[in-house]
């Protein structure tokens, strides 16, 4: 159990949010890590529970050490703006193994342990060979993409566009991730362990704008994009080159069945049925109108 407040990186963020939720719900303390504390008034305002903003900059070492002190427990995702991570993330890594941090949890992405190209990957080779208790969670796609990255275009549009073909997907609801990063900083019992996220079931783009269209009362409809006209499109929606690269990866992969994988694993460790892309489409409705 954890004894100490945990450090929860990228809190303002879907994933980060739904870890500082999980973990206020289990009546932990929570070190919201942020580049300036003024990012977190908003999160504040919503939390219920002792969350304290914790200044914290990958690209400042200075400031690692400071925002790990007295922190039993880290919650670690790979913000997309970095790409090099041996002097960022691993350097990070590395300070909390100095500073005692007995388990960190890091948000990986599905496949990571085969594809050495992601920075993912370097994070989770280092996080085995280092001296911290840890446990990696590879997700599949989120269904809070289509109200972040999808979300103008559904709602300007009113389509999906995306080279991701006929491709099935097994989406996953951040909130499930976020109980289960919660629980495997608290459960010693998940401790050097690597997990595999996904949804029940396992959809087309299709049919996501077949019940978009059913919730919001208005058509939606999948436009399967060309890799240059989808280029195009994310340049125009101002992504660096960098997120621009690694979204049409991800996007094409889909194409060839990459998320379309059904694993159990979480749907086991919550005990109960994943939430499905319907009920975050449900849930969430006023994103889209």
């Amino acid at each position: 159990m954890v004894s100490g407040p945990v450090l929860v990186t990228g809190p303002t963020g879907n994933v980060g949010r739904a870890v500082v939720r999980a973990l206020l719900s289990e009546g932990v303390a929570v070190r919201a890590a942020v580049k300036s504390p003024e990012h977190t008034v908003s999160l504040l305002k919503e939390m219920d529970g002792d969350v304290m903003p914790m200044p914290l900059d990958f690209l400042r070492p200075e400031t690692f050490l400071p925002a790990l002190e007295g922190v039993r427990g880290v919650f670690l995702m790979h913000p997309p703006a970095i790409a090099p991570v041996e002097g960022t993330l691993n350097a990070f890594i590395d300070a909390a193994a100095t500073q005692g941090v007995k388990q960190v949890v890091f948000l990986s992405m599905a496949g990571a342990e085969t594809r050495a190209w992601a920075p993912h990957h370097a994070v989770e080779a280092h996080l085995m060979r280092s001296n911290v208790g840890w446990t990696l969670l590879r997700p599949a796609f989120f269904a809070q993409n289509l109200g972040d990255a999808y979300r103008e275009d559904i709602r300007q549009d009113g389509r999906l566009y995306m080279p991701a073909g006929h491709g099935k997907v097994a989406f996953v609801d951040v909130r499930d991730v976020g109980e289960v990063a919660a629980r495997a900083l608290l459960d010693t019992s998940l401790r050097n362990r690597a997990f595999t996220l996904t949804g029940l079931e396992a959809v087309t783009f299709e049919e996501v704008a077949s019940v978009l269209s059913e919730v919001l009362g208005r058509p939606i409809r999948y436009v399967p994009a060309s890799v240059p006209g989808y280029v195009r499109h994310l340049h125009q929606r101002r992504l660096s080159w960098g997120q621009l690269g690694m979204q049409t990866l991800m996007h094409v992969g889909l194409r060839f069945g990459k998320a379309e994988q059904v694993d159990p694993t979480l749907t086991n460790l919550l005990g109960r049925p994943t939430r499905t892309v319907r009920q975050y489409i449900e849930d969430h409705a006023p994103l889209w109108r």
